[in-house]
């Protein structure tokens, strides 16, 4: 008997920086789905989808905001039900410091905006935790 090849599950995300009134912060997202999983927002990629239109799209999905694009920040890699996953995050800021409004309120309990440090205490995996401390250069 053989086994069908695994094939890598490709998603993308963004960590959010916050203006005005959440400047210095940035949104993370409790997932209901996930039993409160908090986490940064992202998505998988659809067929055709380059990693950024992903992030764009999935973080406007899961946010509700419809972020500015910067640049591309890292790569996180885990294993979902023994598939490989691989994450690219982008960094983005909010255009503006309207409340978010997800729009997957099945999966996306609420948005949260923390400050990075508040974030390395609240993101449930160690890897966006490792990506948060880099981004923002804080020694754990």
């Amino acid at each position: 008997m053989s086994e069908k090849p695994s094939k890598a599950i490709r998603a993308a995300g963004g960590i959010i920086a916050g203006v005005g009134s959440n400047r210095g912060k940035i949104a993370v997202v409790r997932r209901q789905r996930y039993g409160g999983d908090v986490g940064l927002p992202k998505g998988k990629l659809t067929e055709g989808e380059t990693d950024a239109e992903a992030a764009l799209r999935e973080v406007e999905e899961e946010t509700g905001i419809r972020a500015i694009l910067r640049q591309p920040i890292g790569t996180t890699h885990y294993s979902v039900d023994g598939e490989p996953k691989t994450v690219t995050y982008f960094m983005m800021d909010a255009p503006d410091d309207a409340p978010p409004r997800p729009r997957d309120s099945k999966e996306v309990q609420a948005v949260e905006w923390l400050t990075p440090k508040e974030a390395l205490t609240a993101l449930t995996h160690d890897d966006d935790r490792k990506l948060v401390a880099r981004v923002f250069q804080i020694k754990r």
